[in-house]
């Protein structure tokens, strides 16, 4: 098979954007936070993926990234969902029912060296943190901002994906989005987290995450 110059050009200047990214493995440093006792989605931990199935619940799986992360920005994911809430308005609180929710939580540099060990709650309620949320969800265009009515000024949600079934690739720049999202330039990536959300409307959901990579 020949290859041509321009197809070798194009090889090598991907190289070292493929040799520099990192798969983030669905493992045991991935902790569950409910939201009430009694109340928690079902997560399958797979290594390269992770299975969310929701029954009428909601809870949060998260993971704190090392510090060699922290300056990441460019991340790319799978997802899939193959039972779905219904369409739901995710600006307001009691009935803001989603598939999935990504998130990416990001601290100042001082904070950020404080906050190591920490769980996600005082992660979430620090008030210099701030999160992007990408969501396979809600009633809102594709693209979307939406204003977190749970972490105010803190959080945003961007719309990937309304709300219904199917399989899609993504690519986010957490630079850019972070910049349209709260008008500043992007601070230290300290955590991930994955959620869904069922309760409101009592109906089910599943749905998975792989191939999560960033770099």
């Amino acid at each position: 098979m020949k290859i041509t110059a321009a197809a070798l050009a194009c090889l090598l200047m991907a190289a070292p954007s493929l040799a520099s990214s990192q798969q983030v493995s669905f493992d045991s440093t991935w902790k569950e936070q409910k939201f009430s006792l009694f109340n928690s989605n079902d997560f399958a931990l797979n290594g390269g993926s992770l299975g969310v199935k929701s029954n009428g619940t909601v809870s949060l799986l998260w993971t704190a990234l090392p510090q060699a992360m922290w300056p990441k920005t460019q991340v790319s994911w799978d997802w899939a969902v193959d039972t779905s809430v219904p369409a739901t308005d995710l600006s307001k609180k009691g009935g803001d029912d989603r598939n999935l929710s990504l998130y990416f939580i990001f601290l100042p540099e001082a904070a950020a060296q404080a906050a190591q060990g920490k769980g996600v709650k005082s992660l979430l309620d620090n008030p210099d943190v701030r999160v992007l949320m990408y969501i396979w969800g809600g009633s809102h265009a594709r693209g979307q901002v939406v204003p977190s009515p749970y972490l105010g000024a803190r959080g945003r949600s961007i719309i990937k994906r309304t709300a219904g079934t199917g399989t899609a690739s993504e690519q986010v720049d957490l630079a850019q989005d972070y910049q349209r999202a709260f008008g500043a330039p992007v601070e230290n990536l300290v955590g991930l987290a994955v959620s869904a959300d069922s309760d409101d409307t009592s109906t089910e959901i599943s749905a998975r995450i792989s191939g999560l990579r960033i770099q």
